[in-house]
């Protein structure tokens, strides 16, 4: 078995994939997929499929984004849709603390805090999409409307 698969933060993630659907697994990559465009490269896809997991503070609050890995979330966008106006990117440090991963191993599920979660509405296009697992060289593969019910999502236009 890789190693990297007995680490918590991978498990963490794959036990939420599991207790969602037994069939969705976790793929483990040679070389890391830490941006969008490595995992694009080492999966052979299209960079869009793949779902870029996005910490933002919201105030008091963090909101996850998911988002197409060609895109980029728009905080105004964001902003109307939350009604909140003091939204920034998470610092590493809070991203690690709410969501129990590292910066480029960011899985949409899994967390260590529960999280309102929006889904970029661009992705639907995609047959199949690719999202981090709890480690930058780990994915699983996904449809986009099982991502919306696992994540249990809000479909927005969040990207610009």
């Amino acid at each position: 078995m890789n190693p990297i698969l007995s680490k918590e933060p991978v498990q963490r993630a794959n036990k939420s994939l599991k207790e969602f659907n037994q069939n969705l697994n976790i793929i483990c990559l040679e070389q890391t997929a830490k941006t969008a465009q490595d995992a694009a490269t080492a999966l052979g896809c299209s960079v869009g499929a793949i779902v870029k997991s996005l910490l933002f503070k919201a105030s008091d609050t963090f909101i996850l984004c998911l988002v197409s890995g060609n895109k980029k979330c728009s905080l105004n966008k964001l902003k109307k849709i939350t009604e909140i106006k003091d939204i920034s990117m998470a610092v590493p440090d809070d991203v690690k603390r709410i969501t129990g991963y590292t910066i480029g191993g960011v899985s949409p599920v899994g967390h260590l805090e529960k999280l309102n979660i929006y889904l970029d509405d661009t992705l639907e296009q995609f047959k199949d999409l690719y999202a981090a697992a709890g480690h930058p060289n780990c994915v699983f593969k996904i449809s986009f409307i099982d991502l919306h019910k696992m994540t249990n999502s809000k479909i927005a236009d969040i990207t610009e």
